[in-house]
């Protein structure tokens, strides 16, 4: 009934296992991926003809985590997997990223790929399962892929590169100082397509190694692919690329001269307004027929992609006169709006960010419900990209998966800076609204972002900065490498790298390919080239902001204690009662955590220290020879009890009370007085033995014995 093939191979510490020919017969390429006891199932289908008039390439990812892969019940109401998660949504864009240009040029029929995560062992990540999955249905579906890919995480402890870390090993590695890189390479059998990273302020060289280790790592799964696709891929779908090079030569001749005048134009908004009526022009002098042709626009781009890039590799020119290495102006302003807590304005020539920090209290935490389990974030980053930024009419509304992934990389490149939970007790929350947008918004994001946070007077490890890097590679293997991208450097140019960090290293990278590959040689000059770009960027910022920031008057102030964990029920009380009533009295917002850290929050010092004692009255522990005020709260034959400390009560013996014989203790007390007593220390029941025969009831201090027994 079925027709199998089934691959393994050994993969760092995991066997890896390729399947298919038993599930989902019917799309054009299923594989099932497992490693470990993480399984990915990964669908491909494509259609066979291609839309009428269709001019770009419709490939759609979608990563979907079932969360009976993990053994897991989704709540909310309707129990069942709703829209996609962050996670999600960043999985189908990083698979989608590196087989996107793999495909063969000209091909726009619609393909769909689908990789469902069907087991969850809660150690192997299923997101480089999916990619391999992917790329292995991919390979045998017959689609005209120039693949196979691969991917693999890597790992950096001790300086030593580790392949496919482990999900708790990855999991917040701000607080685990002993791993520093959370590295993802996808590539091919000859080069690099694509990185993604997490890093803490590693050098240029520590990163170029970790994506050579990848790139070394992941041979054996491409090799496993092929092994696959030899037994069982489909014959190659009939697809020859279009050849419109008579088209490409009328629309040249038509507009080139006119194209090239446009992209001398510096300023954007005339340049875009140029090249639009270059293209007019162009269709202008068309026939009917060559208008009606559906690669026009192919061949408009084309046009477009000679211009620019030529002028590029040979003349070192750009489209707004600067050197290849040069970033545009800068300016940075600070505390620009009243009543938030931070706020920054950065501005890099036609890019802007207006970039808010607000600080909250554990209340404002973010709950995270994964496959591998519920965990909080103190820190949230959120990007926003609206059409007025490029002066468009276009929709508003939920962040789409673009605005989601730059948020993502911008999130990436500030937290390995942060402080540490019990240093800096806050929840920090970044929006990063794009005002204006000519290349590498999220970049802007990253400046603004650490300059809004040290407007707050969130004490940074050091300031961040993040540069876009652009790349112009001809078929004879000259190439440009370009600092700052501008918005058409970025489209029509064959790479897009970012790097973020501090003076000290790098902190983020992300690098797509939109070409077969880059060398390492190319990556080297890119990185080089890029930390001079963010040193610049650092010392522009630097000018902006000067000593410590003051802490917003509108910030929540929060102070943190540290109880013994058995004394955590008795702050809390029964069903709540005891931190109900702290919280009553005091009016500051109090929260307590398993490991017996307590965070008192609230705008008004007097709040705290009314919360901050009443707790500490109730876990402290009485010191002996201590002097305590305290409340007469009975009176009785043989002496008093005494409320001295919290709720702790101790008996003054009748001979404690004065030095003179008394006849009963209320000759001189009564219930409700407050009095001065010294902690005489425990008995063998440990009961408390009190005095105040010693103590000067007016001023609550200590009388001399050779004073008290002459008193």
């Amino acid at each position: 009934m079925f027709t199998e093939t089934k691959k393994s191979i050994q993969w760092g510490e995991e066997t890896l296992t390729l399947e298919t020919g038993k599930v989902a017969r019917q799309a054009d390429g299923t594989v099932i991926a497992t490693l470990g006891e993480t399984s990915v199932m990964a669908n491909v289908t494509f259609a066979k003809s291609q839309k009428p008039g269709q001019d770009f390439f419709p490939l759609t990812v979608h990563y979907n985590e079932k969360y009976y892969a993990a053994g897991k019940i989704p709540g909310g109401f309707f129990k069942r997997e709703a829209r996609p998660t962050e996670k999600e949504t960043l999985t189908s864009r990083l698979i989608d990223r590196p087989i996107r240009p793999l495909f063969v040029p000209g091909f726009k029929n619609e393909v769909l790929v689908i990789c469902t995560v069907l087991s969850h062992d809660l150690v192997n990540d299923p997101d480089m399962v999916a990619m391999i999955a992917a790329s292995a249905a991919l390979t045998i579906s017959g689609a005209p892929f120039m693949g196979p890919i691969a991917g693999a995480r890597v790992g950096f402890v001790d300086g030593e590169y580790v392949l496919n870390p482990t999900i708790d090993d990855m999991h917040n590695l701000r607080q685990n100082p002993e791993q520093r890189l959370d590295l993802v390479v996808a590539g091919t059998k000859d080069a690099v397509m694509m990185v993604e990273s997490e890093a803490y302020e590693l050098s240029e060289d520590e990163m170029l190694g970790a994506v050579a280790f990848a790139h070394e790592q992941i041979q054996p799964v491409i090799d496993l692919i092929v092994d696959l696709a030899e037994d069982c891929a489909k014959e190659p779908f009939d697809f020859q690329a279009p050849d419109y090079s008579d088209l490409f030569a009328a629309v040249s001749a038509a507009g080139e001269e006119a194209m090239r005048a446009a992209y001398a134009i510096t300023d954007k908004q005339e340049r875009t307004s140029a090249v639009a009526a270059a293209k007019d022009a162009i269709k202008a002098s068309l026939s009917e027929e060559q208008l009606a042709d559906e690669n026009l626009g192919s061949a408009l781009k084309k046009l477009e992609s000679k211009v620019l890039r030529g002028d590029v590799v040979k003349n070192g020119k750009r489209i707004d006169g600067r050197a290849l290495d040069t970033v545009r102006a800068i300016n940075c302003e600070t505390g620009l709006l009243p009543r938030t807590h931070g706020s920054a304005l950065f501005t890099r020539g036609e890019t802007q960010g207006l970039v808010v920090t607000t600080l909250g209290t554990g209340d404002d935490e973010q709950m995270i419900d994964a496959l591998h389990g519920t965990y909080k974030s103190n820190f949230l980053l959120h990007y926003n990209f609206p059409p007025y930024s490029v002066g468009e009419v276009g929709r508003f509304g939920p962040p789409g998966r673009r605005e989601i992934g730059h948020g993502k990389l911008a999130w990436r490149a500030l937290q390995a800076v942060l402080p540490a939970a019990t240093d800096f007790p806050y929840t920090i929350r970044l929006v990063s609204e794009i005002t204006e947008s000519n290349g590498s918004s999220s970049m802007a994001s990253v400046c603004g972002g650490s300059l809004s946070m040290m407007d707050a007077g969130v004490p940074l490890k050091a300031p961040v900065a993040g540069v876009a890097m652009g790349l112009i590679l001809e078929d004879d293997g000259k190439y440009a490498v370009l600092t700052d991208i501008l918005g058409d450097e970025d489209h029509l140019g064959d790479m897009d790298f970012k790097v973020a960090g501090t003076e000290a290293g790098i902190t983020s990278l992300q690098m797509d390919i939109k070409v077969a590959g880059i060398t390492q040689d190319i990556m080297k000059k890119a990185l080089a080239q890029a930390k001079a770009g963010r040193l610049h960027i650092l010392g522009e910022m630097g000018k902006s902001i000067s000593g410590a920031q003051e802490f917003s008057v509108h910030a929540p102030r929060i102070e943190t204690m540290q109880i013994p964990t058995d004394k955590i029920r008795e702050v809390i009380g029964s069903g709540g009662k005891v931190i109900r009533e702290i919280v009553e009295v005091s009016g500051a917002k109090v929260d307590i955590n398993d490991e017996g850290v307590i965070k008192i929050a609230s705008p008004n010092g007097d709040s705290i220290k009314t919360a901050y004692d009443m707790i500490h009255a109730i876990v402290a522990e009485p010191e002996e020879n201590a002097i305590y005020k305290g409340k007469v709260v009975k009176v009785v034959d043989f002496g008093a009890f005494v409320n001295f400390f919290g709720k702790r009560d101790g008996l003054v013996h009748v001979s404690q009370i004065e030095n003179r014989r008394l006849n009963h203790p209320s000759d001189v007390l009564k219930e409700g007085q407050e009095v001065w007593v010294k902690l005489l220390g425990f008995d063998d029941r440990g009961k408390v033995r009190l005095a105040m025969k010693m103590v000067n009831q007016e001023t609550g201090e200590e009388i001399a014995a050779d004073e008290a027994s002459e008193g």
